[in-house]
């Protein structure tokens, strides 16, 4: 203890020294001028108003980070490749058709394999496959943007109702419940049987019973967020409940909509896939899953019908979501530098 006081000591009586310096010691010591030593500020009315403020850009960060991750970006890259291609493959530069209703059976070309004319051979009735593979591709890919967003947009606004409401609370936990109990392809059967197989039905059904899980995610989140104090002033100062959700919680919550987003469209491919496959799905026009159930009673000695549709399913699903799963942790501001 008197080790402490003494240091103590000392270290005031070198600052007395120090204060007792003149300004002639100090230009002895320094060999500076005392104007060179001392400088007024002047007062500049503009710099003293002039707010401090950052160059961070939310989006930018959010791209740079994207970037840097190499494997996602050649993903992205395959994804958009696929789903550009789908239209220009269904072309008049690439084909002879205009519309799949041009497409005419032959007899001489039934299960025809890949050549020059048929790039991906022909079906069993002989119509030619490369239009109907990238046709049916592009359909896909629009069925599920489609859903996808609907799922999203449904989803979030519930979510962020679910989460903050608590008298909402019960009603949408009980809602949850009943929908996750049962598998969604069982219900999709049901709607299918009793109500329709029609594009506009499967598109409003996959809504109605996927955005409950987006909602969840929300819902967890915006207990995390309901209660701060940022939150909580914003309540005492009169705030609308439209304001705080949108512009106080929403934005903490953009990687996870990212996130659901990147799940939500390869999943509905796969439904749409599933049922076609299974005959639940009645489209006049070709889908991936609608070749892949044409193609199961002959891909053993022509393989080429399950090939090409199978591998497009594969291919898009597997880019999109690791894409999107990066694009998910980029939009985290966590990881923003």
């Amino acid at each position: 203890m008197k080790s402490k006081q003494r240091a103590l000591a000392e270290g005031q009586e070198q600052d007395a020294v120090i204060l007792r310096y003149s300004t002639e010691e100090l230009e002895a010591v320094t060999g500076a001028s005392e104007a060179e030593l001392f400088s007024f500020v002047e007062y500049q009315p503009e710099e003293a108003e002039r707010v401090g403020h950052s160059e961070y850009s939310y989006w930018k960060s959010v791209w740079k980070s994207f970037l840097k991750k190499k494997s996602a970006v050649v993903m992205l890259i395959i994804f958009l490749t696929v789903f550009v291609f789908s239209f220009i493959a269904i072309s008049p530069l690439c084909t002879k058709y205009s519309h799949y209703s041009e497409l005419k059976s032959s007899r001489s070309n039934k299960f025809a394999t890949p050549d020059s004319e048929y790039w991906f051979g022909a079906d069993n009735i002989g119509r030619d496959y490369w239009y109907q593979v990238w046709y049916a591709t592009r359909h896909s890919v629009m069925l599920a943007a489609i859903v996808g967003v609907g799922e999203v947009l449904v989803g979030v606004v519930m979510g962020l109702l679910w989460g903050y409401v608590r008298k909402l609370d019960r009603i949408f936990t009980e809602i949850y419940n009943i929908i996750y109990s049962v598998p969604t392809i069982i219900y999709m059967t049901l709607i299918a049987l009793m109500i329709g197989k029609t594009f506009l039905v499967m598109c409003v059904s996959l809504i109605a019973f996927n955005w409950i899980y987006t909602a969840k995610s929300i819902r967890n989140l915006v207990f995390m967020y309901r209660d701060r104090e940022y939150n909580l002033a914003s309540r005492c100062l009169g705030a609308k409940l439209g304001t705080i959700l949108t512009k106080n919680i929403l934005p903490y919550l953009i990687s996870v909509v990212i996130l659901r987003m990147a799940l939500s469209i390869p999943q509905t491919i796969g439904y749409e896939t599933t049922l076609a496959y299974l005959g639940l799905l009645d489209v006049k026009e070709p889908a991936l899953g609608l070749l892949l159930r044409n193609s199961r009673e002959h891909f053993i000695n022509y393989p080429h019908l399950l090939i090409f549709p199978a591998a497009i399913v594969s291919l898009i699903t597997v880019t999109f979501y690791l894409a999107g799963n990066a694009f998910s942790d980029a939009a985290d501001p966590r990881n923003h530098v």
